[in-house]
């Protein structure tokens, strides 16, 4: 990933003004995190998570690569994929396994680090019943901002878990067909979390984290834009083009229910 960083981000030159990026506010508390309770962390067959958003109450748009099993390469069913809206010190707004899923019909999970590849590294994962709750209202997406624009991005981490953190001003660095390389704040555990435009009422969905970087000893997230993919994925599922899709196993009817706590 490093070399195909270097390979497409290292001509960019010095900005005549970027934003000022600021540092990760937890959303630990009710108040703090009352806007982003959409976001939420994507357990996955009990090895790993990453942080997902409801873009409709079925819907959870993620990153492609988090619906792999990174050593086999073969995809994960997702059974074993539980979405926990606004995830937060061990309690969630809602509980929800995955029925089905769909990936960019372009995406290679083993294929090369390329700007194609990074393109498509984006899902979009059904749940089983719809999340229906006045704290949970799944965001819209918008369209790839230009360079320079503001943005923020939701995210759990490895080193935050328990609660995703909002790094509400980065700056898009470069973009290049369908990939955006930003300033944001990210780690592992990220894959997938949304990244916002503020330009709007609402924030907008513009992209999706795919990876993280350093490029000149900083820092650097790579997302993929949304702009064009979700309507396609959204296709991609009504077409029947999903996997997974089957009756629920013995254990997944704990999941199907909601389980809430107060907002």
């Amino acid at each position: 990933m490093r070399n195909w960083i270097k390979a497409i981000v290292l001509c960019v030159m010095p900005m005549a003004a970027t934003a000022q990026d600021t540092g990760l506010e937890s959303l630990d508390t009710s108040d703090s995190g009352r806007d982003w309770m959409a976001v939420g962390r994507l357990d996955i067959a009990g090895r790993g998570f990453c942080t997902g958003t409801l873009v409709s109450p079925t819907l959870v748009l993620t990153a492609a690569h988090c619906l792999f099993d990174k050593v086999s390469g073969q995809r994960i069913n997702p059974s074993e994929i539980e979405f926990l809206a606004g995830w937060r010190l061990g309690r969630a707004l809602a509980y929800r396994t995955a029925r089905q899923a769909v990936v960019h019909p372009d995406y290679q999970f083993g294929a090369e680090s390329t700007t194609d590849r990074v393109s498509a590294d984006v899902a979009l994962i059904e749940l089983w019943q719809p999340i229906r709750n006045t704290a949970v209202i799944p965001f819209e997406s918008g369209n790839q901002p230009r360079r320079g624009a503001e943005v923020g991005v939701v995210s759990y981490a490895h080193d935050r878990s328990e609660a995703p953190s909002l790094q509400q001003v980065c700056s898009v660095m470069n973009r290049q067909r369908g990939v955006m390389i930003m300033s944001c704040d990210v780690d592992f555990g990220s894959s997938g979390a949304p990244v916002f435009s503020f330009a709007g009422a609402r924030p907008q969905i513009v992209s999706v984290v795919a990876a993280k970087a350093s490029l000149d000893g900083q820092n650097v997230a790579i997302g993929t834009a949304v702009e064009h993919s979700l309507q396609l994925l959204r296709d991609e599922l009504s077409a029947g083009r999903g996997f997974g899709l089957s009756a629920p196993g013995p254990g997944a009817g704990k999941n199907i229910g909601a389980r809430f706590i107060r907002p």
